[in-house]
C-alpha cells in the first residue's frame, strides 16, 4: 500500500497545469488553485481507491474533527498551492490513510525537491528511504520554531492570539518561522531541520504531516499537554527534548 501510494503522489506532482503564473487577480488566483487541485485529484483518486477497494475519499483540507469508521483516504492534493501558482519551491501533495479513526500511513512529496517523506504507524519515518529523526535538542533558547495560518481567518481575536503567541515564542527560541504550507514545516520537524511547530487548528490536510513528524521521533500533543488525536483542537510538535518548555510557553494562549 505505501508503494502504490508512494507512486501515485510522485506522479500526481507532474501534473500541475498552473505553475509561476503569478494571477494578479481574485478569479485568476482561484482559477489556478482549483486547476491544480483538480489536476492532482485526477490522478490520486482512481490510483489510490483502485489500490484500497472500499475506501473512502476525503479531499477536505480544510476539515477536522471525528471520520466515520473504516477506511479514509485523506488528501491535500497541493499543499503551499499559492506558492505554486507564483514561483516559489515549498508546494507539496499530501496524502494520508486514516483506518478507524486513526492515521496509519502518510506521504508527503515535493516535487520540486525531489524529496518524498513517508511513515507508517509504529514503523517510523523515512526521507526517500532513508530513516529520518527529529532534534536532539533540549535548549529553547537555540530552537527553530515554526507555526502558521493554514485556513484564512479574519476573526481579530483569532489573529490576535497568533501575533501573541509568536510573540511569546520570539522571546524564548532562536527564531520562528511563520508560513505555510504546514505540511512542510512539520516535514522539517521530522527531518531535524526545525525543532518544534505549532498549531492552533488542527486540520485534516495536517494528518499525513504530523504522522510523519510523529513517527520521526517528536513529541506531539495538543496546547493541554494531552496526547495528539485527529480530533484534537490544536497540537505542538516538538524534539522531544523542547517539549515541555515550548508547551509552557504556549499553553496559556490556548
Amino acid at each position: 500500500m505505501l508503494e502504490a501510494t508512494i507512486t501515485a503522489v510522485r506522479e500526481a506532482g507532474k501534473h500541475l497545469p498552473v505553475l509561476g503564473s503569478r494571477p494578479a487577480d481574485a478569479a485568476a488566483l482561484h482559477a489556478g488553485l482549483q486547476a491544480n487541485d483538480d489536476a492532482v485529484t485526477a490522478v490520486l483518486r482512481p490510483a489510490l481507491t483502485a489500490a484500497l477497494p472500499g475506501s473512502g475519499w476525503n479531499t477536505d483540507e480544510h476539515g477536522s474533527g471525528r471520520l466515520p469508521d473504516g477506511d479514509w483516504w485523506i488528501v491535500d492534493p497541493v499543499g503551499g498551492n499559492l506558492h505554486a501558482l507564483y514561483g516559489m519551491a515549498d508546494w507539496n501533495i499530501g496524502v494520508s490513510l486514516v483506518r478507524d479513526g486513526r492515521p496509519v500511513l502518510a506521504v508527503l512529496h515535493t516535487p520540486l525537491s525531489g524529496e518524498t517523506f513517508t511513515a507508517v504507524a509504529g514503523e517510523g519515518a523515512l526521507l526517500n528511504g532513508v530513516p529520518v529523526s527529529v532534534s536532539k535538542k533540549t535548549d529553547l533558547s537555540v530552537a527553530l520554531a515554526g507555526t502558521g495560518q493554514a485556513k484564512p481567518n479574519r476573526d481579530p481575536a483569532a489573529a490576535q492570539r497568533a501575533g501573541a503567541a509568536i510573540a511569546a515564542m520570539m522571546q524564548h527560541a532562536l527564531y520562528v518561522r511563520a508560513a505555510v504550507p504546514v505540511s512542510h514545516q512539520l516535514a522539517q520537524v521530522a527531518a531535524g531541520r526545525m525543532d518544534l511547530h505549532w498549531q492552533f487548528d488542527n486540520l485534516r490536510s495536517h494528518i499525513a504531516p504530523v504522522l510523519i513528524a510523529q513517527e520521526a521521533g517528536a513529541t506531539v500533543t495538543d496546547l493541554d499537554g494531552k496526547p495528539w488525536q485527529i480530533t484534537s483542537d490544536n497540537y505542538l510538535a516538538a524534539a522531544p527534548g523542547l517539549h515541555a518548555a515550548a508547551l509552557d510557553v504556549l499553553r496559556p494562549l490556548r
